[in-house]
């Protein structure tokens, strides 16, 4: 197959471009072609414009591009570089392959958990509608429908709600390994929100899985399928770096300093990978003491 990838430079990418280079062959979309190839080797072609790859002869699109969400306080300026970054590129994505005469069989686009928006200890899943509406769910929902327009009897659409990517080397892990190994780790707020996590070879393996498997589409929960609080989450990190886990960050605080974007860690919500689950996806990592004792060593 033939498969185009965009946000390959990415967490998920550079973990998943070597298995698909195995079997494929892989065009990557790049703004920078020399740090593509130093991060994703030279057996792959690297374009810089969606325009200047002919869809006709793409099997599979993986559209995984987007600003980083975390990276910087939520201005309103801010904001819409997140929601260009996604949606803009989706949306040339789309009507490329609604232009084409033979599109590709599947394109498996973006999104993540934050679709739901907060919700409370219940866990939801991708039948779950009750919504609430804030800056996640919106940014969400508009990315997804930006995909969705590529949806046809030819091109199976599949929105992929991502949770929190656990990985050694990037992602969220990452930013909080530093304040658990000196000691200053500890819950968010009362430590009740949910944290829905993947561990990155599951991520991998699941989109691996999606592309095998043509009676998967539509919106798709990578989550592992024992989401956690974040309670639960900082004991189970302390527990992996042999370090105490007993320092709360008041919500408040977190609101001063990071202001909206505070919520994500404030709140969350408990995923089920309800569809990958029914299609019988086998995880790797099922409980968060040995997707994080695999990773922390």
């Amino acid at each position: 197959m033939h498969i185009f990838f965009t946000g390959a430079t990415g967490l998920i990418g550079k973990h998943l471009i070597p298995f698909l280079l195995h079997h494929h062959k892989v065009t990557v979309l790049s703004r920078n072609k020399t740090k593509a190839h130093v991060l994703l080797g030279h057996n792959l072609e690297v374009v810089s414009s969606v325009t200047d790859v002919d869809l006709n002869n793409i099997d599979v699109v993986i559209n995984l591009a987007g600003e980083p969400i975390v990276n910087k306080r939520w201005t309103q300026t801010q904001k819409q570089i997140i929601r260009d970054s996604r949606i803009k590129l989706t949306e040339q994505i789309s009507d490329a392959i609604l232009k084409c005469s033979t599109p590709p069989a599947t394109f498996i686009s973006g999104s993540a958990i934050g679709y739901y928006g907060r919700q409370d200890e219940p866990p939801v899943d991708e039948t779950t509608y009750t919504i609430h509406d804030e800056f996640s769910h919106q940014l969400c929902k508009d990315w997804e429908s930006a995909a969705l327009q590529a949806q046809s009897d030819k091109t199976r659409v599949c929105l992929l709600r991502t949770g929190i990517v656990l990985s050694k080397q990037g992602g969220a892990l990452s930013k909080m390994l530093p304040a658990f190994k000196f000691f200053l780790g500890g819950p968010i707020g009362d430590g009740k929100q949910g944290m829905s996590w993947i561990h990155i070879d599951d991520m991998t393996q699941l989109i691996l899985f999606i592309i095998k498997h043509p009676s998967l589409y539509g919106p798709i929960n990578a989550t592992a399928p024992t989401p956690v609080s974040n309670k639960a989450f900082s004991k189970s990190l302390g527990k992996a770096l042999s370090r105490p886990a007993a320092l709360t960050m008041p919500s408040p605080v977190l609101k001063v300093l990071m202001g909206e974007m505070s919520d994500l860690l404030t709140t969350g919500q408990y995923v089920i990978p309800k569809k990958a689950l029914a299609h019988n996806y086998r995880f790797h990592f099922t409980d968060i003491d040995s997707a994080l004792g695999s990773l922390i060593k």
